[in-house]
């Protein structure tokens, strides 16, 4: 394990002291000008929120590195980690000296083109004594692609690790021929339901599925441990509607996690200046396309360039300009008392890990911990310390550990 003695508190400190002000209250982690700068927030927080009183320093070691390209880790109930890479295999990596195992033998085939691969993975809560995992993933089928997920039994025998009796259980519909905004997190509730989150496939033909509540586009759903629809899901029942959904009106889905009341949390990419956190509820509707803050990556209005439209949730937070978020986790340890109730989100684009600390359901403060690196997963130990994957596109993965630094 290789240390770096990077004390984040410090760094950030002294890069704010040329911060322009917003709404003339106090410092804030966003520097930089908005994107979309006619755009107005409907409440007060709703982005930019302050600094905190108390910004702690934080350190960072080394765990592993010059692994696959990571999109995914959990822990195990050993201390080691089980990882996904983008390219679809997944290996498990020692704590103790980053090595990681050979890659697990039953993975299936995943499309690892573009956004596309092999996505998250998550053990079922009964994990000890089933040793079932659950994983999404980019699915090559006839006439084109779409997130999946299986669910599998991890072996390991003699050293040697395999899937068995691997199962897809739920598979986004319809099926489309491209390589963009395939979400995914998944993320199982207090009572064993799978939250599974999607994207919309980004082109202009399919996002508009993200309003059609009989398309899988774009979309949050809520299914048991068999990949079956929930009985008192909103949709269920209904005709035209997939019962499986629980939310919709979504972009890109790749942050998603509990709060400490069994609540999802998600934070989605929006478009040029649109990343956006919400609690979604059941049956809501979270706006996109046609009401969203930022703008098109080509500078144009997305739509009418509204944001909020009667019939569509305002988002809790948003970012302009975007952090790029991929990975979540909320934070109920002791290493890190700062943390305490905050949400930790990787920041590809923004290149770090964002810190919200909340105030019931909404933003109080913001934070950022700089770690030049895009983080694609965010992950918090049973020792309270949290750890953090890094990327390169097409280039290797590192996974980093944050602790209270003096």
């Amino acid at each position: 394990m290789r240390t770096n003695s990077l004390l984040t508190g410090t760094m950030l400190a002294a890069t704010l002291l040329a911060a322009p002000v917003f709404a003339q209250t106090a410092r804030t982690a966003e520097t930089q000008e908005a994107n979309a700068p006619d755009q107005k927030p409907a409440f007060e927080n709703q982005t930019r929120a302050a600094l905190p009183d108390a910004v702690p320093q934080i350190g960072v070691d080394v765990v592993a590195e010059d692994l696959p390209h990571l999109w995914a880790m959990e822990f195990l109930p050993d201390g080691r980690m089980l990882v996904t890479t983008k390219e679809g295999a997944m290996h498990v990596v020692s704590q103790e000296n980053g090595e990681a195992s050979p890659p697990i033998e039953g993975v299936p085939a995943v499309m690892a083109e573009g956004q596309g691969g092999l996505l998250d993975v998550a053990l079922a809560p009964d994990f000890e004594s089933s040793n079932r995992i659950y994983f999404s993933f980019s699915e090559p089928r006839e006439g084109g692609n779409g997130t999946s997920v299986a669910s599998a039994r991890l072996t390991e025998e003699d050293g040697k690790l395999a899937l068995q009796d691997v199962k897809v259980i739920f598979q986004q519909m319809p099926t489309y021929d491209g390589d963009k905004h395939f979400g995914s997190r998944l993320v199982f509730g207090p009572e064993g339901q799978l939250y599974v989150t999607v994207g919309e496939r980004s082109d202009a033909e399919t996002r508009v599925g993200a309003q059609d509540v009989a398309s899988g586009f774009g979309k949050v759903f809520r299914i048991d441990a068999e990949g079956k629809a929930l009985s008192d899901n909103p949709f269920a029942g209904k005709d035209g509607a997939l019962p499986e959904i629980w939310s919709y009106g979504h972009r890109n889905l790749q942050a998603a996690t509990l709060d400490g009341e069994g609540r999802l949390w998600t934070v989605e990419h929006g478009p040029k200046g649109g990343d956006e956190l919400n609690r979604p509820e059941a049956g809501k509707n979270y706006g996109w396309p046609k009401v969203t803050y930022g703008i098109e990556y080509s500078g144009g209005p997305v739509g009418e360039g509204i944001t909020a439209l009667e019939g569509t949730e305002q988002p809790v937070y948003y970012w302009d300009p975007v952090i790029g978020p991929s990975g979540m986790a909320y934070y109920n340890g002791d290493a890190i008392p700062e943390w305490k109730g905050a949400f930790l989100i990787g920041g590809l684009v923004s290149q770090g890990l964002v810190v919200l600390h909340m105030d019931g359901d909404k933003v109080a403060r913001e934070e950022r911990v700089p770690l030049d690196a895009r983080i694609r997963d965010v992950k918090v130990a049973p020792d309270g310390t949290v750890f953090a994957v890094t990327e390169q596109q097409g280039g290797p993965s590192t996974i980093l550990r944050l602790v209270k630094a003096g």
